[in-house]
């Protein structure tokens, strides 16, 4: 859709809740709206799907077999009313044949996240991509947020966060492998 069309729905959806698009505060608005969706929703975007780069485990002559963790924030928007929801994410691996570049992690979940969500598909589709790129011995990724849609509207509860997880492989068959997980990220 072009960027025209995009600042017309906007100016059409500022006169719907009352206000007048043509105010000098709100005349430039409509452009900056559509360029700022066009940044957070770029999850749309086949092309601004991250390549996952990946390196054959025995790299140096090493082959690592332990627990590979990362942690970062995130935001995305609800699917439901279209606001954001946003927090902290904690990511690990054990690798078999293949590791990963570190940075490929967070812009995974900088693609996935760039679109309406709910924060479920959003764990899961993260770690069906990774595992698919690494085949690992286990994967565990746990998502943590505060959700507008509860917080500024609706119940307006601000006391609380949604954790969801995925655990697959020695995360989840292997008991004491998702307490070290879990013990390490101290959730």
């Amino acid at each position: 859709m072009l960027n025209s069309k995009k600042e017309q729905i906007v100016k059409e959806m500022l006169l719907a809740i009352g206000e007048d698009p043509n105010r000098a505060g709100l005349k430039e608005t409509p452009k900056r709206i559509v360029k700022m969706w066009n940044e957070i929703f770029n999850g749309y975007d086949i092309k601004t799907k991250p390549h996952i780069t990946t390196f054959p485990n025995k790299t140096d002559g090493i082959e690592y077999d332990q627990m590979i963790i990362d942690t970062g924030y995130f935001y995305s928007h609800c699917e439901h009313h279209g606001v954001p929801f946003f927090g902290k994410y904690y990511f690990a691996y054990i690798p078999n044949k293949k590791i990963m570049g570190l940075s490929k992690v967070s812009r995974i979940i900088d693609y996935f996240s760039a679109k309406l969500q709910i924060q479920e598909r959003l764990v899961k589709d993260i770690v069906d991509e990774i595992e698919k790129a690494l085949k690992p011995k286990g994967i565990a990724l746990v998502m943590k947020a505060r959700h507008l849609c509860k917080e500024m509207r609706g119940v307006k509860k601000i006391d609380g966060e949604m954790i969801t997880s995925d655990t697959r492989g020695a995360f989840r068959e292997n008991l004491s492998t998702r307490e070290e997980f879990l013990n390490v990220i101290k959730i």
